[in-house]
């Protein structure tokens, strides 16, 4: 294991790979390691030289200070974690200071609109402090390809974005989502779901594949009446929003139109944590 906090020692290290050619993937992870996150390890160790795991909770993308503030730190448990995989992966843990230089201040970006969508419109300013964190890195450690997870559908399309319109030489890899046995998205934020609140999270994804089969026979407006009547009738949930949306524009569709892709998008909150998940349609 490699472990370095501050960009000159991750540089001098990873200079030696770039002289030699050698192929580096990156992996940017806000901690609290699961197995969705060595799934995308898995990917990088297998396509690249050298692996990189950032590990940094990032200030500017949280709109909620109360998120950022309970948003677990674990690093001591992250690196087992990632030791369990490989003792040859490069991890990255900084400071705030040491990515921002005592300015935490997000840049502003055009995503050409995939940053208003879903996401965006729920959180303003999201986005702009995930494509400012992401650049850091990316300008910082040079990789060939970079990972991100399906379960962020919209932030992976806004990287994809980000890395067309500034012309970065770095090949952006999606990984299909991993799940629980009873199909709930893996993610950071489960830690604070009890564990009677995670078995009944199943829901979501059942409500998703229901959704998915409906929206073979039938309309938009009949499958978004399904999901919501199904969330009236379960307690468990607050639902904050459905939505069926083109896959390369994020924007709510209202007709099915031949030749394009499409994937549901929910979001609902138990015992006061936001669960997001999607699927494609």
């Amino acid at each position: 294991m490699f472990l370095f906090s501050t960009k000159a020692e991750l540089q001098e290290f990873l200079s030696s790979f770039k002289q030699t050619g050698k192929t580096v993937g990156l992996v940017p992870t806000m901690g609290a390691i699961h197995r969705g996150h060595l799934f995308l390890m898995e990917h990088s160790l297998r396509e690249n030289n050298c692996t990189v795991v950032s590990i940094f909770v990032n200030p500017t993308q949280f709109n909620n200070p109360e998120d950022l503030e309970k948003y677990p730190r674990t690093l001591d448990r992250d690196i087992q974690m990632i030791e369990t995989l490989s003792n040859q992966i490069v991890v990255f843990a900084p400071s705030v200071h040491e990515i921002y230089q005592g300015n935490t201040v997000a840049q502003s970006f055009d995503f050409d609109g995939l940053e208003n969508e879903m996401e965006g419109a729920q959180r303003p300013g999201h986005f702009d402090g995930v494509g400012t964190v992401v650049k850091k890195l990316f300008e910082l450690v040079q990789p060939n390809r970079a990972y991100f997870g399906e379960k962020d559908f919209q932030q992976l399309q806004v990287i994809r974005k980000m890395v067309e319109k500034e012309k970065l030489p770095i090949q952006i890899s999606g990984v299909p989502i991993l799940r629980e046995e009873n199909g709930l998205a893996m993610s950071s934020r489960n830690e604070r779901v009890s564990e009677e609140g995670l078995k009944k999270s199943a829901f979501l994804f059942e409500v998703l594949n229901k959704a998915k089969e409906l929206f073979q026979t039938e309309t938009i407006e009949k499958v978004q009446q399904f999901v919501e009547s199904e969330f009236k009738n379960n307690s468990n949930f607050d639902l904050e929003y459905f939505t069926i949306a083109d896959e390369e524009t994020l924007k709510n569709a209202q007709t099915k139109e031949a030749g394009h892709k499409y994937r549901g998008f929910l979001v609902a909150h138990i015992e006061g944590v936001r669960l997001i998940d999607n699927l494609s349609f």
